[in-house]
């Protein structure tokens, strides 16, 4: 009779136990979108926002901004041995560039085929003369925005040493002289944690 009880008893303690492993699902919780991570050394959101900040109150400051010209901000580069999202680097600058009032943006690189096919429509005589727009008012660029993002990455044992370095340029589109650059560097350093560590 102990017997069968004590197998009974296991096996309830089993199911318990399965069911409570099955049960307790994936815990989600919000976090500071501008807060350290410091998961792994690959380029990362506090990499994004140290370097933009950086980069663009070195440009605010640059006398050319003065008047708020138009720019137009190229995709960074990505020279890296990692995958980065250059268009979040990109979309990061122009925001924060917008925000500081320094400068005009054309979006000219996000222009979607349905604008240009709308402006072929009313071009073609089927729209209402009352309606159409006048063509040739998109803004052309004094400015072109460039850069390169790059990095080296050295492993010894457990530990991964990783630097990063973006550089941007301002290029006046009349003459081709580069007017503005700038460049930010960030070292990354993790270690394999190991027994005794």
């Amino acid at each position: 009779m102990n017997i069968k009880y004590l197998k009974l008893f296991c096996l309830s303690l089993a199911l318990l136990l399965v069911v409570g492993c099955a049960t307790t699902g994936t815990k989600v919780r919000y976090e500071d979108p501008g807060a350290v991570e410091r998961l792994t050394a690959d380029f990362g959101s506090t990499d994004l926002h140290m370097i933009v900040e950086k980069m663009v109150d070195s440009m605010a400051f640059s006398p050319v901004l003065d008047g708020r010209p138009v720019i137009f901000v190229d995709r960074v580069r990505n020279s890296t041995h990692e995958h980065i999202d250059t268009k979040s680097i990109t979309d990061k600058i122009r925001t924060v560039l917008l925000k500081h009032g320094k400068a005009r943006i054309t979006a000219r690189s996000d222009i979607p085929d349905t604008l240009i096919q709308e402006q072929d429509f009313q071009n073609s005589n089927l729209a209402d003369p009352g309606t159409i727009i006048k063509m040739g008012k998109l803004a052309g660029a004094q400015y072109i925005l460039f850069g390169d993002i790059s990095s080296i990455e050295k492993r010894s044992g457990g530990k991964r040493d990783v630097w990063f370095k973006i550089t941007l340029n301002i290029t006046n589109t009349q003459d081709g002289l580069i007017e503005w650059a700038d460049d930010k560097e960030i070292r990354k350093v993790s270690k394999r944690r190991t027994i005794g560590w």
